[in-house]
């Protein structure tokens, strides 16, 4: 199963929002985006709801990666510093605790200079079915 493939066609979301997954595996999924003008608040500094969105489809593309439907039940973000238009945005998922019904996951976005950008924790509900394939 393709779960970077699966997410990128089917999560119309994060695709409008310019997310795209470019690496997942068993241990992490890597997310990117380039924050552009439809990104920015009133404060001309990047929208927590997109820096949220990026880094919710990395928390997808690695809870998912087995193909059993998972899906998120509780995140937290923490924002560090402001991303800026034409900033380009990775956000990097991995476990923190592989529980077989409630994974445990943390996310660092970073920019271009590896700057943190903000740390977002989540949790999943694994269900007893397969991700949809469409």
């Amino acid at each position: 199963m393709d779960i970077k493939k699966i997410l990128n066609e089917t999560d119309h979301f994060a695709a409008n929002a310019g997310c795209k997954i470019v690496e997942v595996d068993k241990h992490h999924a890597v997310v990117e985006m380039i924050v552009t003008s439809g990104h920015l608040n009133g404060g001309h500094v990047c929208q927590g709801g997109a820096l949220f969105t990026l880094a919710d489809l990395a928390i997808a593309a690695l809870l998912n990666q087995n193909g059993e439907l998972t899906f998120g039940i509780s995140n937290n973000i923490m924002f560090v510093t402001s991303a800026k238009e034409g900033d380009h945005l990775c956000a990097e998922a991995i476990f923190v605790g592989e529980h077989h019904k409630i994974p445990s996951v943390e996310v660092r976005v970073t920019n271009q200079d590896n700057t943190l950008i903000c740390h977002v924790t989540g949790m999943g509900y694994r269900k007893s079915m397969p991700l949809p394939k469409e």
